[in-house]
C-alpha cells in the first residue's frame, strides 16, 4: 500500500479533471452499472499513468461528445475499489494504468496498460475520443 501523502497529488490531477474518486466495491457497482456511459480510469503512481494515462484522459474531454460520468479508482491504496473494477473489467487481465468506458453497464471500450506505456497522451486521448463518439451520444 502507498501512503496516502504519496498518492494524493495524483489523485488531484483526476479530481481536479472532474473524475470522482471511489472508495468501495458499493460505489464502483452503482457507478459501472449505473445508466448512460461510465469512465473509469485505474490511476497508478508508475510513470506512464503520470505521463501518458492521466493526461490522455484529460485531454480526452476536450470532445464534444463525453461520458456522462468520470469515476477513479487507484491501485495499491483502494484495494476493494480496484478489485470491483477489474472483476467488472473481465475478461480483461487486470492492469494498470487502464482506462475503461461503460455504457448501461456493459463494458464497450478499453485501454489496458500495454495500450498505454509508451504511447504519448495524445494518442490515448484520440484513442477515448473515437469511443466517446461512438458510445456517448
Amino acid at each position: 500500500m502507498y501512503p496516502e501523502e504519496l498518492v494524493r497529488p495524483m489523485r488531484l490531477d483526476l479530481v481536479e479533471a472532474g473524475f470522482e474518486e471511489l472508495y468501495t466495491a458499493q460505489a464502483v457497482k452503482e457507478a459501472l452499472n449505473a445508466e448512460g456511459t461510465t469512465l473509469v480510469m485505474v490511476n497508478s503512481v508508475c510513470g506512464c499513468a503520470a505521463g501518458n494515462a492521466r493526461p490522455g484522459a484529460k485531454m480526452s474531454l476536450n470532445n464534444p461528445h463525453t461520458p456522462d460520468r468520470l469515476v477513479t479508482v487507484f491501485a495499491g491504496v483502494d484495494f476493494e475499489a480496484v478489485d470491483t473494477a477489474r472483476e467488472m473489467m473481465l475478461p480483461f487481465p487486470p492492469s494498470s494504468p487502464c482506462i475503461a468506458l461503460f455504457k448501461d453497464g456493459d463494458l464497450v471500450h478499453m485501454l489496458e496498460r500495454h495500450h498505454i506505456e509508451g504511447r504519448p497522451a495524445i494518442l490515448i486521448a484520440e484513442n477515448l475520443k473515437e469511443a466517446y463518439n461512438d458510445f456517448c451520444q
